[in-house]
């Protein structure tokens, strides 16, 4: 069963924890990583864009000049692609980009980036995080405590209820915060390193166990 050191706030290390193999012991499986986070990006897109077709385009009812006896090319409208101010032949139109993942596959892309995450070292685990009030400083001074650089994702069991720990790292631009029941495979994946706390880590192997 595979272990991480449990750190305080100064990194002085204060435990030992044991991770559940289902969570952190599964296969990786890049292929599905992949998908699952294509399917996500594509969630985010709005699928607005919008091009308009020659009998979209306003005008160009009548025809530009006589079907023979110019010399020139016959024409049947001054909205047709070829012209500038024509319609976009095959241009984008609004559509759903979203792909369908099930939950199964989900789970599984999760387990494997976090599988790869503690193989690879990204992974580190605090004891807590206490602020009695918001303190960009003391964040900064825990993460070099701790020996974090680069993108750092902090997860955390649930929104705090004064909101102090998310005061305090949200103004640093190489942390980003996610919570545990909502963690997603591509924020695991885009970190330099994940820093749990104890508790982000139970609701997490306890949502997988579920």
């Amino acid at each position: 069963m595979a272990r991480v050191p449990v750190l305080d706030e100064t990194g002085a290390q204060v435990a030992e924890r044991e991770l559940s193999p289902e969570v952190f012991e599964a296969k990786v499986s890049v292929p599905l990583m992949h998908q699952v986070v294509v399917a996500g990006m594509a969630s985010l897109r709005r699928g607005t864009h919008s091009t308009k077709t020659r009998g979209e385009v306003s005008g160009g009812g009548r025809k530009p000049w006589r079907q023979k006896g110019t010399g020139r090319a016959r024409q049947g409208s001054i909205r047709a692609p070829q012209w500038t101010g024509g319609g976009v032949v095959h241009g984008p139109k609004p559509r759903d980009h979203s792909l369908r993942v099930n939950k199964k596959m989900k789970r599984g892309a999760l387990r494997s980036a976090l599988t790869d995450a503690l193989q690879s070292g990204k992974l580190a685990v605090v004891r807590e995080l206490a602020f009695e009030e918001p303190k960009t400083r003391r964040a900064v001074e825990i993460l070099e405590a701790l020996g974090l650089e680069g993108r750092i994702l902090l997860v955390l069991p649930g929104p705090s209820e004064d909101g102090a720990v998310e005061k305090s790292f949200r103004n640093l631009p190489n942390v980003r915060i996610a919570y545990a029941p909502s963690l997603g495979t591509y924020e695991v994946l885009a970190a330099d390193r994940v820093l749990f706390t104890q508790a982000a880590l139970d609701v997490v192997e306890g949502g997988e166990r579920a």
